[in-house]
Order: C-alpha cells, then sequence, then structure tokens
C-alpha cells in the first residue's frame, strides 16, 4: 500500500474570556493510505482511506481518476454471475447473469487490519443501463459498498431464481431475515432486492427519487441473515461527472452489533488539483456495541 503524508497548517484563534485573543498555527498530520489501483475506462479506481494525528479514521473512501469515467464498458454484464434457469445446457448472457461490471477493491491494511475499522473491503459496481426498479434507477450508475462481511461470504451469494435480483433461493431466505429495529434507521424498507456477490438491500423510500425527483444519488444499507453486512453510496455518472463537492449526513442506526468506527457523513467531491473524484464515509464517530432489540410480531388481524 502507498502511504502519503500530508500537513496541513490551520490558523487557530484562542479566545479567553476577556483576556484578548491570540492567533496561533497548530500543525496537524493527516495520514493518506492507498489501496491497490483496478483500470477502469481509461484510468484507475482505487480505495483510500485517511487518519488524523491521533489515528483515528476521518475517510474511507473510492477514488477515480478523470480517465475512468471515459470509456466505462457498454456490456450489461461482466459474466461473473450466471445461472441456466431454463437448464437448456447454456447461458445467456443477457437474461441468465446479473447485469453490472464489478471491481474489487480491498482497503489500505492500515485501515482493514484494525479491529476497531468494520469496513474491510469496498465492491464498486457500474450498472451501465441502470437496475431494477428501472423507473427509479435506470439511469447509467456506480453502486460504491462498504463491506463488513467477510469477502469469502459475499462471492458465496449465487445467482439463482427467487427475488427481483435472482438469487439462490435458500439464500434469499436468509437474505430477507428481518433485522433488529435498533440496528437500522425508520425510515429503511426491505424490498426484498437481494442479489448475488452482495446481499440484500434496504432503501430509504423517502428519499428524493420516490418522490418525484430524478436519481442522482442515494445511500443505502445492506444486511444478511439480520444483521448490516454493508454501506452503500449509489450515484449517477451524469452527478459524478458534474464535478460535485458535496457531503449529507447518513441516517444512522439507534444501534450497531459491533464496536468500532461509523461514518456519520457520506461525500462525493472533485479535486481539481488531481483531476479526480472521490466518493468516501467521513466524519466518523467510536460507537460501542448494543444487544440486538426484539422483531417485532406480526399483529394478527383476528380472523
Amino acid at each position: 500500500m502507498k502511504i502519503h503524508s500530508v500537513l496541513f497548517v490551520v490558523t487557530a484563534v484562542l479566545g479567553f474570556l476577556g483576556l484578548g485573543c491570540a492567533g496561533s498555527q497548530v500543525n496537524v498530520q493527516i495520514a493518506h493510505s492507498l489501496g491497490a489501483t483496478s483500470k477502469l475506462g481509461r484510468g484507475t479506481v482505487a480505495s483510500y482511506a485517511t487518519f488524523d494525528q491521533s489515528g483515528a479514521p476521518r475517510s474511507l473512501g473510492v477514488v477515480f481518476s478523470a480517465g475512468a469515467l471515459e470509456g466505462l464498458p457498454s456490456t450489461p454484464s461482466d459474466g461473473h454471475h450466471c445461472f441456466d434457469a431454463d437448464q437448456n445446457g447454456s447461458i445467456d448472457l443477457a437474461s441468465e447473469c446479473s447485469r453490472w461490471q464489478e471491481f474489487v477493491l480491498p482497503m489500505p491494511s492500515e485501515a482493514s487490519r484494525r479491529p476497531d475499522i468494520p469496513f474491510k473491503w469496498a465492491l464498486l459496481n457500474w450498472n451501465p443501463y441502470g437496475h431494477i426498479p428501472l423507473g427509479v434507477f435506470g439511469a447509467p450508475h456506480f453502486d460504491v459498498h462498504f463491506y463488513i462481511e467477510p469477502i469469502e461470504n459475499i462471492f458465496a451469494l449465487q445467482r439463482g431464481t427467487c427475488g427481483p435480483e435472482f438469487l439462490r433461493c435458500d439464500q434469499f431466505e436468509r437474505a430477507t431475515q428481518p433485522v433488529p429495529p435498533n440496528y437500522m434507521h425508520p425510515d429503511y424498507k426491505d424490498v426484498g432486492a437481494a442479489a448475488p456477490a452482495m446481499g440484500n438491500h434496504l432503501i430509504d423510500l423517502t428519499a428524493p427519487e420516490f418522490n418525484g425527483k430524478p436519481f442522482t444519488r442515494t445511500w443505502v444499507y445492506g444486511v444478511y441473515e439480520g444483521r448490516v453486512i454493508f454501506y452503500e453510496e449509489m450515484l449517477t455518472l451524469a452527478y459524478l461527472t458534474s464535478r460535485p463537492d458535496v457531503c449529507s449526513e447518513i441516517k444512522m442506526p439507534k444501534a450497531v452489533a459491533l464496536t468500532g468506527y461509523y461514518p456519520t457523513r457520506s461525500c462525493v467531491r472533485y479535486g481539481k488539483e488531481k483531476d479526480e473524484y472521490t466518493v468516501s464515509m467521513e466524519d466518523f464517530i467510536m460507537r460501542e456495541a448494543s444487544p440486538p432489540e426484539p422483531i417485532p410480531t406480526k399483529q394478527s388481524d383476528g380472523r
């Protein structure tokens, strides 16, 4: 992994209860670690992590070189996740394979080896023709997953015939098990979108794209067997190439199952100096694990 130290000098003005103000300079050293790069389009993409002077994470994210957003793959599927649904002995890439291109991005070891940072690797999905529901997420876009679950468990999730994303049926049942209510923000709902090599997706139905606005970017939680397994930023290619510099608060659950650092904001930025784009989780806070609350039981209608 490449490690770079960037020295920032900030001016602090200290006021002391009627004693006047004194200007001083404070040196804050930020460590920046870059993961292994992958080719994408006409450029590269990689994960990265930054840490403050105390060693606490400041950001975990994915960085795209400018060329990565040009000449992107146009085929619907890379053929990684297929199932011979009609049992004819051959695979139809268009109808029997998951319709995305995927890129595994290991987090820098400075982050992934730490027990107090739950997020160990990233999975970038490029969707040249969008995905379901096409009336909402039909625009070409990226899904940027930050995984808590080990990679071997994720890639054991196979394409099959169950659910709108065609997951293997026994795995679909496990993927759609309910999440304890304290581990999920109440705005997020299970719509059965459990996918191969990902898990189930919980969607914020109060988000703008579900309320008459076009999809630009949105935040998603991933779950499997009743536990949160990834955090995800979804964003359109058009939005990313508009060169944004935007951060949004993450709708956080009341509790977490694992002690560690968790982000409170998601950010999308264009950096003019390096001509690159970043999608990141930021403003991490330490959270202590809490036990799960009981799953609410369905109320009988009396019949």
